[in-house]
């Protein structure tokens, strides 16, 4: 498809660059949404219907093929409410994170392969901060300050998200503050795991930008974005061979305010930032990779 450069550009080639499984095409004013093929709209999962029931049922055969076992209707609801939102974050939260510009972009603006991991989408417009080269593009909203901002962020997330959870919640069995923890948890890890991607002091912003986005009572959202850190085990090697590693290191984890079920699939294999994860098994599971 062909890509209309515009102020969100750069930061959408970075994600890619960073996130080869996610690439976003935007589209001009007069281009239509992709039609065909594996896509879907934003639109036509917000309805509820047909184009939901196809969307659940990839998720539905994703796990028979690979845990060879049935989940429950609920289960796979949540799924994919979770793969859907996590990319359908970024698309708001990557521009603002890289170069303070905060699309906005409603469900009739968003389509999403995601067997192909592409989204197309066309901004209705976007918020910047004065002294923007691109506040004087068509479009531009600026704001006066970064909690403006911030806000918009809020905003421009949850404009996209409330039809979307609106159409999952009865399927999922879940309404109101447990589709909204949802959507808070994929707002904060989305971002938080492309930025890993991006680099030790891109990660560390991160934290910062998300607890300043999330700092609790920013309705709908649930709670905050809910970091803390743990201490690592003790190295097993004299300090002096391996001073990085003694004494145990602190390690950064948070706590999320829902659960995607994936226990009732795998119940000995919950996630790491699942509140049904103890301390001791998220110690356990963070530094494995790094005794190995």
């Amino acid at each position: 498809m062909p890509a209309a450069a515009s102020a969100l550009s750069a930061a959408y080639s970075r994600l890619t660059e960073a996130y080869p499984g996610l690439t976003v095409a935007e589209r001009g004013p007069a281009d239509p949404a992709p039609r065909g093929g594996g896509w879907v709209g934003a639109t036509a999962l917000a309805e509820g219907g047909a184009d939901l029931d196809a969307f659940l049922a990839w998720d539905e055969a994703q796990v028979r093929r690979d845990y060879g076992q049935r989940a429950r209707p609920d289960v796979v609801a949540s799924f994919g409410l979770r793969r859907y939102a996590w990319p359908a974050c970024l698309l708001i939260t990557v521009p603002w994170f890289l170069h303070r510009r905060v699309p906005r972009l409603p469900v009739t603006h968003v389509s999403y392969d995601r067997g192909a991991g592409r989204m197309a989408v066309r901004a209705a417009s976007f918020a910047c901060l004065p002294g923007d080269p691109a506040a004087a593009l068509p479009g531009a909203v600026v704001v006066p300050d970064e909690e403006a901002l911030r806000a918009r962020v809020r905003a421009s997330v949850a404009e996209h998200l409330e039809p979307v959870l609106a159409a999952f919640g009865p399927r999922m069995r879940r309404r109101g503050r447990a589709l909204w923890g949802m959507a808070t948890d994929e707002l904060v890890e989305g971002l938080w795991y492309v930025a890993q991607l991006l680099g030790e002091p891109e990660r560390a912003r991160a934290v910062r930008e998300l607890e300043l986005l999330l700092p609790g009572a920013t309705t709908p959202y649930v709670g905050s974005a809910a970091f803390r850190v743990l201490t690592g085990p003790e190295a097993s090697v004299p300090q002096a061979l391996d001073s990085a590693r003694a004494g145990g290191a602190p390690i950064l984890t948070r706590d999320r305010a829902s659960c995607c079920m994936f226990y009732t699939v795998r119940p000995q294999d919950t996630c790491v930032t699942c509140p049904r994860t103890c301390d001791a098994d998220r110690i356990s599971k963070l530094t494995a990779p790094a005794a190995a």
